[in-house]
């Protein structure tokens, strides 16, 4: 595969082969970005699970201490009293049924939905449409609660959610090129700790098998995480 002169130049500064720690990994991305805007710092960990089997199925979501310097709309789907309650946490988009049919109309300008068990029937009818997308909400991640206040301010703070895909593998936002070094790294520590608390009972041997760190469009930077 063909590099453009940038991405080529960037990859110049990572020394081939060598594992890098957090930090400099982290100061490496934010120099080995190749686009002009605030890049997305994100991780990818490789872990030695079979995701085929019901409980390896690694997902969840952690609010990362420093953010991700991301803003994400949230669309709340709940009724009666919750409404408000949502409106009043800073959720941008509150609705019932009504709401959902224009989800079902093809409307999808938000990011991320919250809901109220009570709805979990309704929002199951848009499952061919929502799925896709990732855009169902799951109890895993915290998207289906009776706590919407809680649920709404942890997004807005900089909760991300993390899924094992069928290779094993585990990509996750933890902030942007123009944050600090430090954030970065503190952001990364909270996310590996968090992937670690979660290994699966059956898994033996190395369960993390290999980390990579890297920015938008930017090389993969390989990370010790011993």
């Amino acid at each position: 595969m063909k590099h453009s002169k940038n991405y080529n130049s960037s990859k110049a500064l990572i020394e081939q082969g060598k594992k890098y720690s957090p930090a400099e990994a982290c100061e490496l991305a934010k120099k080995t970005t190749t686009v002009k805007y605030d890049a997305s710092i994100r991780v990818s960990f490789n872990l030695n699970v079979d995701p085929r089997q019901a409980d390896q199925q690694i997902r969840g979501a952690t609010v990362l201490p420093n953010g991700t310097g991301r803003s994400q709309r949230i669309l709340v789907v709940t009724q009666g009293a919750n409404m408000d309650v949502a409106k009043n946490a800073g959720a941008d988009y509150v609705g019932d049924k009504e709401i959902l049919e224009k989800v079902k109309g093809g409307w999808f300008d938000f990011d991320i939905i919250v809901a109220t068990p009570d709805m979990m029937g309704e929002l199951g009818k848009l499952g061919k449409l929502l799925g896709p997308r990732g855009l169902m909400p799951n109890p895993k991640t915290g998207t289906v609660t009776q706590n919407i206040a809680q649920a709404v301010e942890e997004i807005k703070k900089g909760k991300v959610q993390y899924r094992v895909d069928k290779e094993g593998n585990i990509n996750c936002l933890i902030g942007k090129s123009s944050f600090d070094t430090d954030k970065l790294t503190e952001n990364f520590d909270a996310l590996l700790g968090v992937i670690n608390k979660v290994k699966p009972a059956a898994v033996k041997g190395t369960y993390i098998k290999s980390c990579t760190i890297s920015s938008n469009m930017g090389p993969g930077i390989k990370v010790d995480i011993a």
